[in-house]
């Protein structure tokens, strides 16, 4: 709404990486209540037309109200959805987020951008505006960029030039007491110390990030949401409380390119790639090793206590695999391993012991996880799970491709198709753990995404539940 600020700039310099950029800048009524600043909204447009060019923006359009709400036709008026919009300031300003997504799809129907890029100070406006583009399947994507902030760390507002000095030393409370706060920290304890700065407390809330709505301990990742006025001057903030690190589980059927995009996925975001698929074919591996048939539980069994697995980072070569210090990265994605990796993971006995072992990998968090049963049975409490997949024909031309670029013969596509079948069904048959999509998994399917787009799409999913400020991307 312009009266743009660093905040801004960090916005506008990051989308100028992906290309040109649009300012928009206008103050909208509709967002407004009776009682609040409309007319006093500061308004700079000289000097926000300045630092958009500075910043990098290629263009600044600031719209009449006549543009964007023309008398002479009917704008739709549109409706934030009412769960999203039951807590912190949708609660105490009705109406104000239907201004907000009016607004804005009015905007992208008469710029039509790809790229729409928003501050993460405004959690959930963000999450509301995510869940417009998603609900009208609108051709933009949503990028979001973090909180910026002062040296004293107040988030930066234009509502910030209300402040007097005395206030603005007393309004830097705010992200000093939500920045102390621990996950068990008790609501009322918050409030009580906002108060006993100096500041009005209009609500403090911990909420689930992407669903808005109340929370607590059980949430490993959350959102503690505050808002205070500093005298007449209105401020938000929040934090985000972590009791582990962002935990990710990634599941689908054989060959539907998980180990691909998972391994990239989680390079991008700074965290730990566990393939469990290979630790399953590393036992498969090993039984075959040892001459065991790969149907019979008894015999396997024994031979897991003489197993013992190491998943290694080999940047810019995939992941080491050892079995009992012998490298089988490769032998590991033989048609003959493949063959049998169903039938020995269907077992009690392994399924038991490398589920243990993935669990104790994954305690402390900072982990993406793909296999076939990662969200239902070994992370059910990961923050974002994902159901991975892709047709079956899909599947089989993907899969002749990885077998000719390893130098193994390549089947007829009939039978590859049957093959993968046949996997699916002992995979979602089996007794223990068998391939589910879980409930709250988002179903990813890939059919004609490259895997640049894959690993785009997953990393938005990501951030609408962890925010850049909270578990930032690493640096490179």
């Amino acid at each position: 709404m312009g009266a743009l600020h660093a905040g801004h700039g960090a916005l506008i310099q990051r989308a100028a990486q992906q290309g040109l950029v649009l300012v928009s800048v206008f103050v909208n009524p509709l967002q407004f209540g009776p009682s609040e600043d409309f007319d006093h909204y500061p308004r700079t447009l000289d000097a926000d037309c300045l630092m958009a060019e500075e910043w990098g923006a290629a263009a600044l359009w600031a719209p009449s109200v006549a543009t964007v709400y023309p008398q002479d036709r009917q704008v739709p008026t549109r409706v934030a959805p009412v769960a999203l919009q039951q807590h912190l300031c949708g609660a105490g300003r009705p109406g104000h987020f239907d201004g907000v997504v009016t607004v804005v799809a009015r905007l992208l129907d008469l710029v039509r951008p790809q790229q729409i890029w928003l501050g993460e100070k405004d959690w959930q406006q963000l999450v509301i505006l995510r869940r417009l583009v998603q609900d009208l399947y609108l051709p933009v994507r949503v990028f979001a960029v973090a909180t910026s902030r002062e040296k004293d760390g107040l988030a930066r507002s234009s509502r910030n030039k209300y402040l007097s000095p005395s206030q603005r030393l007393q309004a830097s409370a705010l992200p000093f007491i939500l920045g102390r706060a621990a996950a068990d920290s008790p609501l009322a304890a918050i409030r009580r110390d906002l108060t006993e700065a100096g500041l009005e407390v209009e609500y403090v809330e911990r909420v689930d990030p992407l669903t808005l709505q109340p929370c607590g301990a059980e949430k490993a990742i959350s959102l503690l949401a505050a808002a205070v006025r500093c005298g007449t001057t209105r401020l938000i903030d929040h934090v985000f409380l972590m009791t582990r690190q962002p935990l990710v589980a990634i599941d689908g059927p054989a060959g539907a390119g998980k180990s691909t995009v998972t391994r990239s996925f989680a390079e991008r975001l700074g965290l730990t790639y566990l393939d469990t698929g290979a630790m399953y074919r590393s036992v498969t591996w090993w039984v075959q090793k040892n001459g065991v048939d790969p149907a019979d539980a008894a015999a396997i069994e024994p031979l897991l206590a003489r197993f013992e697995l190491q998943l290694q980072s080999n940047p810019g070569a995939g992941q080491l695999v050892l079995v009992n210090g012998v490298d089988v990265s490769e032998a590991i994605r033989s048609p003959e391993v493949t063959a049998s990796v169903s039938a020995v993971a269907a077992h009690r006995c392994v399924r038991q012991g490398l589920t243990a072992q993935q669990k104790a990998m994954g305690a402390k968090g900072g982990l993406v996880a793909e296999g076939r049963d990662i969200g239902t049975a070994v992370f059910p409490d990961a923050d974002l799970k994902v159901f991975l997949t892709a047709t079956v024909s899909e599947r089989a031309r993907r899969r002749a491709l990885d077998l000719a670029q390893r130098g193994f013969p390549v089947p007829e596509s009939a039978e590859l198709e049957a093959q993968i079948a046949e996997r699916d069904h002992l995979d979602s048959t089996r007794e223990e753990a068998p391939l589910i999509h879980a409930s709250d998994a988002v179903e990813l399917v890939t059919d004609g995404m490259d895997i640049e787009a894959v690993i785009e799409a997953l990393i938005a999913e990501f951030r609408s539940r962890v925010a850049e400020e909270a578990w930032p991307t690493p640096a490179g």
